[in-house]
């Protein structure tokens, strides 16, 4: 039973929604999220989750045309 299923909030500043996604949370700053420092992990709701993947996806594009998968 991990962190997601005990109830833990979002690690974005300001938001209180329970968490639906873990992802590192290097990830989570450089795509703009507002994450604490200091942590590893960055738990995100599915709102902040959305977000990141539209903030992320033009670099995945571009690691897919890089490495040709």
């Amino acid at each position: 039973m991990g962190r997601i299923d005990k109830g833990v909030k979002c690690s974005v500043s300001g938001c209180g929604r329970e968490a639906a996604r873990s992802i590192s949370a290097e990830k989570a700053r450089a795509a703009g999220l507002n994450v604490g420092s200091g942590e590893k992990r960055a738990y995100i709701c599915k709102e902040h989750y959305k977000e990141f993947k539209k903030k992320t996806k033009k670099d995945k594009t571009l690691d897919k045309w890089r490495y040709g998968h």
